[in-house]
C-alpha cells in the first residue's frame, strides 16, 4: 500500500517527515553517495523502531507482555502503518544507491574498453628500433649443411669381422 505525502505527514512527526521527504523524486536527485548511505541507515533505524513498536503492541493485545507505559497508546495499526512508510523510503532509497552503482560500474567498463581498444591499436604496429650500422659483416657462413659421412656396409662388416677374429686369438693364448 502506498502513501500519499499528506498521509505520510500525518502519520509522521515533523523530523521524520523531513527525513522521508528527502528520499522522494526531486531531492533524491541531489544526494551524493554518502547523503544516500546516511539517509538509509536513519531510515533503517526508525524503521526498526516502529517493527519494535508493532511487535510488542501485538504482545500487549495477546496478552503474553505486560504494557509499555502511557507513552505508547493505541494498537498496533498506527506504528504499522509508519514502518511501511519508512520501508517505501528506503526502497527509493536503496533504488537509487543501485543507480549510482550501476553508473559508476558502467563508466569503469567504458573506461577500462577505452584502453583496452587503444592497446590493442597499439600492438598491431611493430616497433623495433633501426639495427644501425655494424662494426664488421660478422662471422662468415661456411657454405651449407655439413657432410654426411657414409660408411658401406661391406666395410662395416669387414671391421666385425676383424675385432672377432682379434677375441679369438686372444682368447687362445689365455689357454
Amino acid at each position: 500500500m502506498s502513501f500519499s505525502n499528506k498521509d505520510e505527514r500525518s502519520l509522521l512527526s515533523h523530523d521524520e517527515f523531513e527525513v522521508v521527504k528527502s528520499s522522494h523524486h526531486p531531492a533524491i536527485y541531489d544526494l551524493d553517495k554518502d547523503a544516500l548511505r546516511n539517509l538509509a541507515q536513519r531510515l533503517e533505524s526508525f524503521q526498526d523502531k516502529e517493527k519494535t513498536f508493532t511487535r510488542q503492541k501485538r504482545r500487549e493485545m495477546k496478552g503474553t507482555s505486560p504494557g509499555r507505559g502511557k507513552s505508547f497508546p493505541g494498537t498496533a495499526e498506527h506504528p504499522a502503518m509508519r514502518k511501511q512508510v519508512f520501508a517505501q523510503a528506503l526502497k527509493r532509497v536503496k533504488k537509487e544507491r543501485a543507480r549510482h552503482y550501476n553508473l559508476e560500474a558502467k563508466a569503469g567498463h567504458v573506461e577500462a574498453a577505452h584502453h583496452a581498444l587503444a592497446l590493442h591499436r597499439a600492438n598491431k604496429f611493430t616497433h623495433h628500433p633501426a639495427a644501425g650500422q655494424a662494426a664488421s659483416t660478422g662471422q662468415k657462413d661456411k657454405g651449407g649443411a655439413p657432410k654426411r659421412v657414409r660408411t658401406p656396409g661391406a666395410k662395416i662388416g669387414s671391421i666385425l669381422k676383424a675385432n672377432a677374429r682379434g677375441q679369438a686369438k686372444r682368447d687362445q693364448r689365455a689357454n
